[in-house]
């Protein structure tokens, strides 16, 4: 009897493959995993590998742990996107508590390693006739003014909102400072994690700020544990950043250079966001880059309507006049808001604006947000061409959340004399950055401030720890029944201000 034998050579090459491959450690998921732009029957889910490498995915519902109903999906992770790797997760199921896991393998097939696994969880959104309790939890604001990693504790506010258990986070922006640092000693004179970067000025520089902050073990346990829903700021780029003003001409900046491609493209890389359904930005508007507005609905209650408060706004300098009112939304991004909050059927409509409606920013030669405080560089004309379309819509129980200005704060709305229409304005952060509380506010359309939480001198605070007590994020908790309850909570974990408000 004859025994068949397979090539010298093809066993040799099957042998040399598998030494090969034994040599080198395979590729490990770094920066943690996330699950972003969540509905009722989709998702993005996000990890980076430490090398270009094959990013393999296993999704399945929690009830099914047996593999059952297990799906599998791939992406190529390369050097091109910092080796960030994200996969678009289709036909979930609505509310649906959702279990996965992320390898990243390099080699050939079928002699390929795959390093250790990476674990989360998330749920998926209500259908939108489906009346379920709900928790968001939101905040931005991290890393600036070298408020950053502290080097025993990292960045202790994450701990805190895991303990809150959210259905959703919501990054309201400024989740990096681009044009910051992180130092050895930070402001408040605790020893620091340092950064091995200084303001960035090209893509590579913002990608080392995003690795800096998704590094910290409790930031990566937040976002394995529940779902996320990112938008940017200025930080992400710098200061006051728009298309008019991401400039500068000081070093380590070259002038001339326009800083809002790279910092956009770098947070498209680190964040689950469904790139495939932004929409263009308005053409000539620094160029053919999307804006990051988006809808999410979340069961018979709740709709969040995110805006892109940067990528299409006028200059910061120029007059906000009757005739000729600016923009900061675009006139795209505004019909869109304005259709949108008028045809909801939600009995909540949630605004996330990066930006503040009646704290002013920036200065008054420049103004930063909505308010333009008495002067006229703000953006209060859009912002009360958009109130009025709620009022002629008969749109009621709407909430702005807002970031921005390191403190937070709560004001009610009433914009028009003649009309029952209120609108709430919660403000929270920062959860990890220098602290500026002012008094100072904007009376137009009938503000009334209810709370306040902030140093009255932060010049004063006398450590580290003393700081973190400010630090802050807002939640959300919105009933069964459709009544909905706010409060800020800090960084120790204490709720600083409660407040129920039942819905018209």
């Amino acid at each position: 009897m004859r025994l068949s034998r397979r090539p010298r050579r093809v066993v040799g090459l099957a042998v040399l493959v598998v030494a090969l491959s034994g040599c080198a450690a395979p590729p490990r998921a770094m920066h943690g995993v996330s699950v972003g732009d969540v509905a009722s029957d989709a998702a993005v889910l996000w990890s980076r590998s430490d090398r270009a490498a094959r990013m393999r995915v296993e999704v399945w519902p929690e009830r099914a742990p047996d593999g059952s109903h297990t799906r599998h999906y791939e992406a190529p992770v390369t050097a091109l996107r910092d080796f960030t790797g994200r996969v678009s997760l289709r036909d979930l199921e609505p509310d649906t508590a959702y279990a996965y896991r992320v390898r990243f393998e390099a080699g050939p097939r079928p002699f390929a390693r795959a390093g250790p696994a990476r674990e989360g969880r998330f749920r998926s959104a209500p259908d939108p006739t489906q009346a379920r309790a709900l928790r968001i939890a939101f905040s931005g604001d991290l890393a600036g003014q070298n408020v950053c990693r502290d080097a025993e504790l990292g960045f202790p506010i994450f701990r805190e909102l895991s303990r809150a258990r959210p259905d959703i986070f919501i990054g309201l922006g400024d989740m990096i400072y681009g044009d910051g640092v992180c130092e050895a000693r930070g402001l408040y004179g605790n020893a620091q994690i340092p950064g091995d970067f200084g303001p960035a000025t090209d893509i590579q520089g913002y990608w080392a700020h995003w690795r800096y902050t998704r590094a910290d073990a409790h930031l990566q346990a937040l976002l394995a544990s529940t779902a996320y829903l990112p938008i940017w700021d200025d930080h992400e780029v710098v200061n006051d950043a728009g298309p008019h003003q991401d400039t500068r001409d000081a070093a380590p900046y070259r002038a001339g250079d326009h800083l809002l491609p790279a910092g956009l493209q770098a947070f498209l890389d680190y964040n689950p966001v469904e790139e495939s359904a932004l929409r263009p930005a308005t053409p000539g508007v620094g160029g053919p880059l999307p804006s990051l507005h988006r809808s999410a609905r979340w069961g018979r209650h709740l709709e969040i309507f995110v805006l892109d408060t940067r990528r299409q706004r006028d200059p910061n300098r120029a007059p906000d006049r009757d005739d000729a009112p600016k923009t900061l939304l675009g006139a795209a991004q505004r019909a869109w808001l304005e259709q949108g909050l008028a045809e909801s059927d939600a009995t909540w409509k949630l605004v996330v604006s990066s930006v503040p409606i009646a704290v002013p920013t920036g200065s008054a030669a420049a103004r930063d947000g909505w308010s333009g405080l008495g002067g006229d560089t703000g953006f209060q004309r859009e912002l009360g061409g958009v109130l009025r379309s709620l009022h002629r819509a008969g749109v009621h129980n709407s909430l702005w959340i807002t970031t921005d200005i390191h403190f937070a704060t709560v004001f009610r709305y009433a914009p028009f004399p003649d009309s029952a229409l209120r609108i709430h304005e919660i403000a929270s952060g920062p959860l990890s950055a220098g602290l500026f509380p002012k008094r100072a506010f904007d009376p137009a359309f009938g503000a009334e401030p209810l709370f306040f939480y902030g140093p009255e001198r932060p010049e004063d605070l006398r450590d580290y720890a003393d700081a973190v007590r400010w630090f802050n994020f807002g939640i959300l908790d919105v009933a069964e029944d459709g009544s909905l309850e706010l409060q800020v909570v800090n960084g120790r974990g204490e709720s600083v201000y409660r407040e129920r408000l039942a819905p018209r």
